[in-house]
């Protein structure tokens, strides 16, 4: 397992279209996913025991988020299935309903949409305001694969998503994401660099 830090913010990047497949069968666009609000977009995967250390108060924090700010979220799983089994669709849905995910959980069978933010690693968390400007590239909290419940300071995510949400505007301090490298297809090792 190769562990990875994401890159700091890109204060010029705006969210780039996309049209893939989710666990419950359909297909989501950007469009779908935005509606006017405040976006978070998230690369994850089923196998890495980053996501899973937190996934549990992920699903919770993203909720409230939605519940309490109107925010919508996405989820994106990138890894090559074919030689990690554990993240193929099937077992996508398995673990989507394992762990309550009722928001969007798409496949990027392709690859293209994760290389085409940037991603580098799972998780990798994409906060977007209204304008679908990038606000937001760090971690979920101070947890990385500990599971621990983070007290109400120690959430950046949830805190950095509230601030994009109330502003607009790019939290400051935000600390890099630490996850399991993306498991690129051979065919799209230049895809990272």
């Amino acid at each position: 397992m190769a562990a990875l830090n994401t890159p700091p913010v890109n204060k010029g990047f705006t969210a780039i279209d996309f049209l893939l497949k989710s666990v419950d069968g359909s297909s989501y666009s950007l469009k779908d996913c935005h509606k006017g609000r405040s976006l978070l977009i998230m690369f994850i995967c089923n196998h890495c025991p980053y996501v899973k250390a937190i996934i549990k108060n992920l699903v919770y924090d993203v909720n409230t988020l939605r519940n309490s700010y109107n925010m919508y979220t996405v989820a994106i799983m990138p890894n090559d299935t074919t030689s990690y089994p554990e993240d193929s669709y099937d077992n996508m849905i398995k673990f989507a309903k394992e762990h309550n995910i009722d928001f969007p959980y798409l496949i990027d069978e392709d690859q293209i949409v994760a290389a085409s933010y940037g991603a580098v690693c799972t998780p990798d968390f994409f906060g977007f305001n209204n304008k679908l400007e990038l606000c937001y590239r760090g971690r979920f909290d101070a947890s990385g694969m500990n599971q621990i419940n983070s007290k109400q300071e120690d959430r950046d995510l949830f805190n950095a998503m509230k601030f994009i949400s109330d502003t607009g505007m790019v939290p400051e301090n935000q600390k890099p994401s630490i996850g399991c490298s993306i498991k690129w297809k051979p065919k799209n090792y230049n895809f990272t660099s």
